[in-house]
């Protein structure tokens, strides 16, 4: 197994796909990456020589990715908390925070259901 960023990338997929195992990088900066260093996308990573992951490993380097990613995005979150922003406000509530409803859905965010007696009438 390869590792890109502190990131094991699996042997048996595409080295498109792979790369999108490292967190902030996606299917189009994946191409990106690949074709900054010329190596085929349709390449499975198990087969890719020292060379060709050095070259990889030097193009990933250019963008911010893993733990330096999480840590700004972490840091725009507690930003908007401490100025107490629209969205730092949902965020500290546990709410969803780019406008959707919460009237009926919004589970992933509010947590499981809290059942209200006589709610319904």
């Amino acid at each position: 197994m390869a590792r890109i960023k502190g990131v094991d990338v699996p042997n048996n997929k595409r080295v498109e796909i792979a790369l999108t195992y490292i967190y902030g990088i996606g299917k189009s900066l994946s191409n990106q990456i690949l074709a900054a260093a010329k190596i085929d996308k349709n390449k499975k990573a198990g087969s890719l020589d020292n060379d060709e992951l050095a070259r990889i490993r030097d193009e990933v380097n250019k963008y911010l990715t893993e733990g330096d990613l999480r840590r700004e995005v972490n840091m725009n979150i507690k930003t908007k908390m401490e100025i107490n922003s629209y969205q730092g406000t949902r965020h500290k509530k546990g709410l969803p925070v780019h406008g959707q409803s919460t009237r009926s859905n919004a589970r992933t965010r509010k947590g499981k259901a809290k059942t209200i007696a006589n709610k319904k009438k």
